[in-house]
């Protein structure tokens, strides 16, 4: 016999070492431990079955908070001047020389009245640089009358826009105590007092105060001291007032000469030229500030050298106050109002200039200090190079400036901390800035920020709201009007982040038409796979949920570019799945979406993609087919079909059901949960024909033709010309529970149908019936689905259709011994007895005398059974119970397909740079479980093990039903043990505590085959097989109650006819990934378990079953089996002739066969069977064994092999253990008794299990619940002399 080599190997297939005999001592050792470098089942899917309804962008938006809810405008503005130019207030004693200037005018230079215009003039167009559209008046040294009359008209004018009132009282004494304002009287012969209440009771609410007065604080104390904000009737919210005093109570204006007298009106209104003045006062470099009046250019042009100054101070003071003020004080008083946001900016300009002449500015809202924030360097260094430049420019206006380095620096800065910035650190404090940058016309600055902001944004939720609460949205919203190609990538990378924490964004970007460049872009020849996939998710968020978005897409060609990219994109399965569900998401409820799917074939374009080796692939293409089907209706354009088409539709949704059902026995629970939920969409519209294919199976007609169209088992083959009349009718409502069936002769049945509000008949031929058959039949199969998730969707099916309560009926009536069960649907007990019950889980009862179908479903990869015994599991608190659906029942009750959501997952996760440091700990870890595997496969194969009798550890279980299975982990001390009543306990054999146990599964059919474990050098899973050939695969299961279910599925499907069950019989390489699995079948399925998907089915010996399997830890596709007759297989997948050696070896059946490394360069396989004879061949030579052990008189009931030591294990239900020497079969010691227990006898063996790295043997009975572990005579003189 020859094991494949590299040349012998298939295209596809991984090349396994050297045969034996080829390797060394340490490359043998190495190649034992390492082939398990793979890691399985480590996807996210994999983490939390139960979890996948969590995943994705909620249907508001996880972050809409960042939205303004009431966005505001200053609409009317109120200017108030009251100077009295020539007259000095009574309670202001000025200095001379004192501060003059009022709106840069000197009034002193001009007449009083003319320069009281000007000033107000002035005033006005300061003011209108930064909110033209607003209502200006003007009012100049005005009584109180007119005062009113002002504010009366302004609020008249704004109706519930903001007004904003500037109130310029240097001409006036200061306010009162009680917070009143002077005017005049008409004759200006007195100062008229106005109390700051009858003022805002004019303006009303929302409104805004500027006050540039001595002592202006008192006003805004007033206004925070007032106990109810109400005067009146009139209620007024405190925050629909904003007011800023340009000092505080107790202060007077500053007067010093070097300063204008408005200093606090020339920072709100004229900041940059306030600002450079100030700094030239201070900067220690010669500046003519004359000069300041000359900078070219406008501000509201960023080209210039006057606008790139107003842009750098705009980032600046929006950094300032993002970093120092709460998100939502920041959203109202920086965002939600244009000239509001305006006149903060440059408040906190004016507290850092007053504040150095010992003036402190004051407002409502109150803000913290920023007068010393560290940005305002950043703004004296701006300030700096502007002045610089400034004589050269003004001497020559062709001249150009240089653009300060100030965009440029702080983008450094912001990439040097998201080098090291993480969501548990502070904020970077340059996210406004790079806002302003993307905003530039500067195509360089541009490029670069949104690639920082990219990386930002992919940090996470917490960053993404962090962009979106700073303002970055709208920006980026009117970036997809561009044309540039070097923005295409990173636009497309920002929006599939914002997206994928924020649905909501959805609105907008149908609204601006911006889902017309990510289609330009998912239909660009020149683009990545995964971009491509970037650009469908966001697509398909665009349009779920979104009826609009539904039909701009649909009208944009979106269905035909999709599926025009699907066959090119195999190979990338990220594109696949998300073109999958884009069109998915398309037609789901858009009927005319649905039509043009189904009459361009759509479904053989998605078909191809269900034996994709990638589960999500399948599971989106499964999503896709179901969504084709028609279960509701949110677009109003879907108007009522005629009657053809109606017809055409149903036949075609027929279609692509049977497609569907080609995934019934698919090995990945998220593609059998589209299956269920296709057929609950398929419910909706066809209950009536599902309703009459269940009535048919639950009771066979006595025309074989039906049971031939189901796939079913029959004598006779039906033939076209068979004509059959019979009716089934329904009375009642089409929802509610039906009266039997009319007993039928077949299934060419006539329905009545209700179409378009008219009842008309429509016959439905035998091959539409069989469809139904194959879809009820599909729900009795995912109904016993070992995923409970999976299983509770089949419930809800078979709810729909209403038969469920009578199934269940019907199990507990067989279960009691009832010949006949009450019920809607007359059956034949025979029939149903020896065919109802779980399609894939194993007989329990008694044998049948019908034998049952060999293939359910027709079209499908593995066959269906059914099974006498019935028993489903209680429901009462999902409301599954009932076979009576509602007549008001809506489509909101149909479960809803998880994978989309759990999909959006994959975009909110970081997708540019993965944790380093979790991978670091990770592969450490592993590192050091090499090392200690290393070192006891070393130790293991050079020991010389003679007596293994000591009892290191025993406890007892506390079962009923015995110990089925154990297994020793190989890092830690524990041992995991099950029963027959899938209880799995995991246990310290140090302390002999309990660390954990819990239920493999709910069902009511038990019944316990194999563990194992999966990723033994990782973070390990353990693999639950049942007795029915169910696996689930469990993750933190060492943790008490935290355990989760990896994945789960039948890995068995068929049986052989007359069995009364599986007996499944199981085995895991860790190797290849493959889990081969049989039992009382004809055949050996392998599974790839990372793919979740059946690779091979090879036949096995017709004439008998698989007992045992064993699978080589050197070999990759090397695996054995033993069988029932005594005989046992070589099987290499490797090869072209899967089977490389058929052996009878014993007489009796194999209790169980496993590979033994007996040597350096040997491999050799150990077989023993019920009749207690062991064997043991050399793999280049199989024709003859090399040692023959008769170990047991009868009575072996199970074997097993040290990974490295040369030594075997054989118990017997003869209350006995016998260890034996692999090379040379002697007898090194024999078990019967119990050490700490007064001598008792061990019970019956069920279970052996060697520790892969010690020699340490773990054993189990099955009469009692004791689990024992026995080690060598020395550890127990080891472990004396350390006591």
């Amino acid at each position: 016999m020859e094991i494949a080599t590299p040349d012998d190997t298939e295209p596809g297939q991984n090349a396994g070492p050297s045969p034996p005999g080829e390797e060394d001592q340490h490359g043998d050792e190495a190649c034992g431990v390492f082939a398990q470098h793979c890691t399985y089942l480590a996807d996210l899917r994999h983490h939390s079955l139960q979890a996948l309804i969590s995943f994705g962008p909620p249907d508001t938006g996880l972050l809409s908070k960042w939205r303004m809810k009431d966005r505001m405008k200053t609409v009317s503005v109120a200017l108030v001047v009251c100077l009295n130019i020539g007259v000095d207030p009574p309670d202001i004693i000025k200095v001379s020389p004192c501060a003059r200037m009022e709106c840069w005018i000197d009034p002193s230079s001009l007449a009083p009245q003319k320069a009281l215009d000007t000033i107000g003039k002035n005033l006005q167009s300061q003011y209108a640089l930064w909110q033209p559209r607003a209502r200006y008046k003007l009012a100049l040294d005005p009584t109180a009358d007119e005062v009113k009359k002002l504010c009366s008209q302004c609020r008249k004018n704004a109706k519930s826009d903001r007004v904003l009132f500037h109130y310029n009282g240097h001409g006036v004494p200061k306010p009162t105590v009680n917070g009143e304002l002077w005017f005049f009287n008409k004759s200006y012969t007195q100062y008229i007092p106005l109390s700051v209440y009858e003022l805002e009771s004019w303006l009303g609410v929302p409104s805004i105060y500027v006050l540039d007065c001595s002592g202006a604080g008192v006003v805004v104390n007033a206004f925070i001291e007032r106990p109810d904000w109400a005067l009146g009737s009139s209620s007024v919210s405190a925050k629909d007032c904003i007011l800023l005093a340009a000092c505080r109570a107790t202060e007077m204006l500053p007067q010093s000469s070097g300063m204008p007298a408005d200093v606090f009106t020339a920072c709100l209104t004229t900041p940059i030229k306030m600002a450079l003045r100030w700094f030239c006062s201070r900067s220690l470099l010669e500046f003519d500030p004359e000069l300041i009046d000359k900078i070219p250019g406008s501000q509201n042009d960023r080209k210039t050298l006057l606008g790139e100054l107003n842009w750098i101070f705009t980032a600046i003071t929006d950094t300032i106050a993002w970093n120092v003020l709460p998100p939502d004080l920041f959203q109202r008083l920086f965002r939600q109002d244009l000239l509001v946001a305006t006149l903060f900016r440059n408040f906190l300009l004016a507290e850092r200039i007053m504040r150095s002449v010992n003036c402190s500015p004051a407002c409502y809202p109150c803000l913290p200090l920023t007068h010393q924030h560290s940005m305002w360097f950043a703004w004296d260094m701006a300030a700096e190079t502007c002045l610089s430049q400034l004589p050269s420019l003004v001497k020559d206006p062709n001249a150009e400036f240089q653009p300060s380095p100030f965009f440029t620096d702080q983008l450094t800065a912001f990439e040097v901390w998201l080098e090291h910035g993480s969501a548990s650190k502070r904020p970077p404090e340059q996210l406004p800035i790079v806002l302003q940058a993307i905003v530039l016309l500067s195509q360089s600055h541009r490029f670069r920020a949104l690639v920082l902001l990219g990386r930002f944004l992919d940090m996470g939720a917490w960053a993404v709201n962090l962009a979106l609460s700073v303002g970055i949205f709208p920006y980026v919203l009117k970036l997809l009007l561009t044309t540039a190609t070097e923005l295409r990538q990173i636009l497309l990378f920002i929006w599939a982040k914002i997206l994928a924490h924020d649905k909501s964004c959805q609105v907008d970007l149908v609204k601006d038409g911006g889902h017309k460049y990510f289609i330009r872009f998912l239909d660009s020849p020149d683009v990545y796979a995964e971009q491509q996939a970037m650009a469908a998710f966001v697509l398909s968020v665009i349009i779920d949920g979104l009826p609009r978005g539904q039909i701009e897409c649909f009208q944009s060609g979106l269905i035909d570019i999709c599926l025009r990219h699907i066959v090119p994109a195999r190979g990338e399965p990220l594109l696949m799945q998300w073109l999958c569900l884009c069109v998915g998401k398309i037609w789901d409820g858009f009927a005319k979406a649905q039509l043009l799917a189904l009459h361009t074939n759509a479904s053989s374009t998605l078909a191809q993609l269900l034996s994709e080796p990638q589960p999500e692939v399948r599971a989106a293409a499964a999503y896709a087919l179901g969504t084709i089907i028609k279960a509701k209706s949110v677009n109003e354009e879907d108007s009522a079909l005629d009657d053809d088409d109606e017809e055409a539709r149903l036949r075609m949704e027929q279609d692509v059901m049977k497609t569907l059902l080609k995934v019934v026995n698919d090995g990945s629970p998220l593609v059998r949960a589209e299956l269920a939920i296709a057929l609950a969409r398929l419910t909706v519209r066809h209950d009536q024909n599902l309703r009459f294919a269940a009535a048919a199976y639950l009771k066979p007609p006595s025309n074989p033709g039906i049971m031939a169209l189901a796939g079913l088992n029959s004598n006779r083959t039906p033939t076209s010309s068979v004509n059959i009349s019979g009716q089934f009718f329904f009375s009642g409502n089409a929802r509610g529970t039906a009266s039997a069936p009319a007993s039928p002769e077949g299934f060419n049945f006539v329905e009545n149908e209700l179409i378009n509000g008219l009842m008309r008949p429509r016959r439905l031929q035998m091959e539409e019936s069989g469809v139904y058959v194959r879809c009820v039949a599909a729900a009795y199969s995912l109904v016993r689905d070992p995923c409970p998730w999976v299983a509770k969707l089949g419930h809800e099916v078979l709810r729909r259709i209403g038969v469920e309560a009578y199934v269940m009926q019907t199990g507990k009536t067989l279960k009691s011994g009832a010949k006949q069960a009450t019920s809607a649907f007359p059956r034949s007990s025979s029939w149903f007895d020896s065919n109802i019950g779980s399609l894939t889980m194993p007989f329990r009862g008694a044998s049948s005398s019908a034998s049952p179908p060999s293939n359910l479903l027709s079209g499908s990869p593995m066959n269906m059974r059914r099974v006498p015994s019935l028993e489903f599991p209680s429901e009462s608190d999902s409301g599954l119970g009932s076979s009576q659906v509602p007549a008001s029942d809506d489509f909101k009750e149909l479960p809803e397909s998880v994978l989309y959501r759990w999909s959006c997952g994959h975009f909110a996760r970081p997708l540019l740079e993965t944790s380093h440091d979790e991978e670091e700990t990770a592969l450490i870890a592993r590192e050091a479980r090499e090392r200690t595997a290393l070192e006891g496969a070393s130790k293991c194969r050079h020991s010389t093990v003679n007596v293994v009798t000591y009892q290191m550890a025993t406890w007892d279980m506390n079962s009923e039903y015995g110990t089925k299975a154990v297994l020793l982990h190989p890092f830690l001390p524990l041992a995991c043990t099950a029963d027959d009543n899938e209880t799995i306990r995991i246990w310290s054999h140090e302390d002999g505590s309990l660390l954990n146990d819990f239920h493999n599964h709910e069902s009511h059919s038990k019944g316990f085959s194999r563990l194992c474990l999966i990723n033994e050098l990782d973070e390990s899973l353990l693999l639950a097989a049942s007795s029915d050939g169910s696996v689930r695969v469990w993750r933190d299961y060492l943790v008490k109650g935290e355990q989760q279910l990896a994945t789960a599925w039948q890995a068995i499907q068929g049986h052989r006819p007359g069995a009364r069950g599986i007996n499944a019989v199981v085995e895991w390489q860790q190797s290849t990934g493959y889990l081969y699995a049989s039992g009382d079948i004809s055949s050996i399925m392998i599974w790839d378990v990372d793919a979740e998907t059946l690779v091979l089915r090879l036949p096995s010996q017709p004439d008998t079953s698989v007992s045992a399997m064993a699978a080589s830890l050197i070999h990759n596709g090397l695996f054995l089996a033993g069988c029932g007759n005594g005989s046992f297989m070589m099987f290499d997948v490797r090869k072209q002739d899967k089977q490389v050696f058929s052996q009878k070896a014993h007489f009796q059946r194999v209790a169980g066969i496993d590979f033994v490394q007996s040597g350096i360069d040997t491999t050799e396989v150990v077989s023993a069977s019920q009749a207690g004879d062991i064997k043991i061949y050399d793999v280049r030579k199989l024709d003859l064994p090399v040692v023959s052990v008769e170990a047991h008189k009868g009575h072996l009931t199970s074997l097993a092999a040290h990974r490295y030591a040369p030594v075997l294990a054989s118990g017997s239900s003869k209350q006995s253990i016998k260890v034996f020497s692999a090379t040379s079969g002697d007898q090194l010691s024999m078990i019967r008794y119990h050490q700490s227990i007064f001598g008792k006898s061990i019970g019956p063996v069920s279970c052996l299990s060697f520790h892969p790295y010690s020699v340490l043997l773990a054993a189990g009975a099955s009469t009692d619940s004791i689990v024992s572990i026995y080690a060598e005579d020395g550890a127990a003189a080891s472990n004396s002399s350390t006591s």
